[in-house]
């Protein structure tokens, strides 16, 4: 295997200095790179980010995404394009070896590559956490890429379709039958959008109306989102269940193998659509590395966000544990978007102070609190104490997570998304014969 940087050229040619390698373009890879850019003296360092996607998804917008309400582009930022001082490798980290200082690259197509590096920046955040339950892999569907977002969108309209032209009752039961997994952010804000959508869209069907669909949430627990407490998420499903959606706490499912749903209260039906968003894991290509991980598999990092045992490798966000200053002593940061921003920013200002010999500042941030949306005009909100829902929860769901996209050209877009839902109806077209392009083709060349 071949050092990537061996008699190429690009942004890391023109640099010298340390070789700064950053693993993961998400919310701490990408913020990472882009302080590192911005304060970096030219010659000072070199920067790499090797992600297997060539784009940061803004994941607090996809169900916003998904439900038509802001185009898909506009929640994705091009690594590329916005980091142009950094040098982008579109593969996958699938090894490393920190005493050697050397990473495995597993790029799209070709051969997998050795990339040396003097320092190592751990942002590959989480993956969905998954259970051994039959039919799982198979049938369901995740919610934490721009491109699930976009399949369960045009999978609702297909089946919006489906039920709208067939006669056959089980057909059209189960093709309105809809299932998500998981009571965290991503289950309750893509399924409440979503439904938001779809019951919309049933006004262009003479033959399917909002009570014909069954909206099934399944929670292990017995209450949904806890980061906004007990009160509020009470508050959330008395008004999830007043829309008709079933919300069955304490429920687990058991199978969904072909699409036959089964619970462990007992129900059994039929639905084509399942989602899980049950949870996240940090990454497992950690344990392929030399690194020190605590028992989930995380990253053991210090107040600084140096990696405990080191003095030349970081970690941030969803694969780090990272002590939290602001709580008693043994707590954690917990897995959110607002940690993982603020802690990229801190790790790329102490790498460029250790650069420096400067001394480095620890981590410390209390945890502001929660918004979360529930459809169009619809939401909850604890936010420093302060309980809000309904249609001033959704506006500051809104305006937080845009204040907090990258970029002044996506902040633009989105607002203008907004901006010209206000005038003209929702889109509830469904794109979903783009992933079968082909087909046509091929059944005329037959």
């Amino acid at each position: 295997m071949l050092d990537r940087y061996d008699g190429l050229g690009g942004a890391a040619h023109t640099m010298t200095g340390p070789h700064i390698l950053v693993a993961g373009g998400g919310y701490v890879g990408m913020y990472t790179a882009l302080g590192l850019q911005k304060s970096l003296r030219r010659g000072e360092a070199r920067v790499t980010v090797v992600d297997p996607r060539p784009t940061m998804t803004y994941q607090p917008f996809l169900p916003e995404a998904s439900a038509g309400s802001l185009e898909p582009r506009h929640v994705v930022v091009p690594l590329r394009r916005t980091l142009r001082r950094t040098d982008v490798l579109t593969g996958r980290l699938t090894g490393l070896d920190h005493a050697r200082k050397v990473a495995t690259v597993e790029p799209r197509e070709g051969a997998p590559y050795e990339v040396a590096y003097d320092i190592f920046v751990a942002a590959l955040g989480s993956v969905a956490r998954t259970l051994p339950i039959p039919g799982l892999a198979e049938q369901a569907v995740g919610f934490k890429q721009i491109e699930e977002a976009i399949h369960l969108r045009n999978c609702v309209l297909d089946r919006l379709d489906a039920a709208g032209s067939t006669t056959d009752v089980d057909t059209r039961r189960r093709a309105l039958s809809f299932v998500f997994v998981g009571g965290g952010y991503a289950g309750i804000e893509a399924l409440a959008e979503l439904e938001d959508m779809a019951r919309y869209a049933t006004r262009y069907y003479d033959d399917v109306r909002p009570d014909d669909m069954r909206w099934v949430l399944v929670e292990a627990a017995d209450r949904i989102l806890p980061e906004v407490g007990p009160e509020m998420g009470r508050y959330t499903v008395d008004e999830l269940r007043k829309r008709g959606i079933e919300v069955r706490l304490e429920t687990r499912l058991e199978s969904c193998v072909d699409g036959f749903v089964e619970l462990s209260d007992g129900e059994k039906f039929e639905a084509d659509t399942i989602v899980w968003t049950a949870g996240v894991k940090a990454h497992p290509v950690l344990t392929q590395t030399d690194l020190p991980l605590d028992e989930k598999g995380r990253v053991k990092a210090l107040p600084s966000l140096v990696v405990e045992g080191t003095s030349d490798a970081w970690a941030a966000g969803d694969c780090a544990a990272v002590p939290d200053l602001t709580a008693a002593a043994g707590q954690l940061c917990s897995p959110s978007a607002q940690h993982a921003v603020r802690q990229a920013r801190l790790l790329a200002a102490n790498i460029v102070r250790s650069l420096r010999g400067e001394p480095l500042r620890d981590y410390a941030h209390k945890h502001a609190g929660s918004v979360a949306s529930l459809g169009l005009h619809k939401g909850v909100a604890q936010v420093y104490g302060v309980k809000l829902k309904g249609w001033p929860a959704w506006f500051m769901h809104r305006t937080y997570h845009m204040s907090r996209m990258p970029t002044f050209n996506k902040k633009a877009r989105v607002v203008l998304d907004w901006t010209l839902a206000l005038f003209f109806r929702r889109e509830v077209v469904s794109l979903g014969s783009l992933q079968r392009a082909r087909e046509e083709f091929e059944r005329a060349s037959r």
